[in-house]
């Protein structure tokens, strides 16, 4: 019994990632109906450059932090701008396709700037410290991925709900045409989509590297996500946290 409840912490742990790569991946896919394989590289890039920062030049965590998650706003709000948005006759598979080249231009970067060999990520909680929950031993790291994603996800779903903005993405998602006519700035609206979800999955990224950090980090995770976020039905943010710990559990 304790070695099954051992497992299942674990596995909500690891789920907890899982689902906030799910979740990013949603995010774009509610607004623009584009499935983002470049989700997982995006979020590779800000954290390797982070890792710059902490190792190279010794910048400290409560500045590193924040400007790698204010630079995964800028890096997708630039790629929506940049490139998806230049795209000529867009349609649904040439988004994809697009969202490939990119991933596989943010990998061939992140390869070639910091090498292919594993690093070890600077972070205040070493993953090999651990903590007693009534019988269950989990990691210190588990745990504080556990609170932060889950923090993350109600944030998320309030904002979605409640705010301007949020209502505004919603609209969008639901008839684009119709929000553009009620003076929607739809064209805003989805880069600023990108840039949240792009924050989503680099909170993600910057949990994960701790226990592993390699130029090919996030190709698991991503598709572990992108998994998820199918069970979601692809739309729903629930449904994809909701595969995202079914998946965890079960691969424990």
């Amino acid at each position: 019994m304790i070695d099954l409840l051992q497992m299942i912490a674990s596995g909500i742990a690891v789920g907890s990632s899982y689902a906030l790569m799910g979740l990013a991946m949603v995010i774009i896919y509610k607004t623009s109906e584009v499935v983002n394989f470049a989700q997982g590289e995006m979020a590779l890039l800000s954290v390797f450059l982070t890792y710059m920062g902490l190792e190279y030049y010794h910048v400290p965590y409560y500045i590193a932090f924040p400007a790698a998650l204010a630079f995964a706003v800028f890096l997708g709000c630039f790629l929506e701008f940049a490139v998806l948005r230049r795209a000529k006759e867009p349609n649904v598979l040439g988004m994809i396709i697009i969202t490939i080249g990119l991933e596989m231009i943010l990998l061939g970067f992140v390869s070639w700037k910091f090498g292919a060999d594993p690093k070890t990520m600077p972070f205040p909680i070493s993953p090999y410290d651990s903590v007693m929950l009534g019988e269950v031993f989990v990691s210190a790291l588990e745990v504080l991925t556990f609170i932060v994603a889950l923090t993350v996800m109600v944030i998320l779903f309030l904002f979605l709900r409640y705010s301007k903005l949020g209502v505004a993405m919603k609209a969008t998602q639901q008839n684009y045409v119709a929000a553009r006519l009620m003076g929607i700035r739809t064209n805003r609206i989805l880069m600023i989509t990108w840039g949240i979800s792009s924050l989503v999955g680099c909170v993600a990224g910057l949990l994960i590297a701790p226990v592993t950090m390699q130029p090919y980090m996030m190709w698991d995770p991503m598709l572990k996500g992108f998994a998820a976020a199918v069970m979601g039905g692809m739309t729903s943010l629930p449904g994809s946290v909701f595969g995202a710990y079914i998946i965890g559990i079960i691969e424990n």
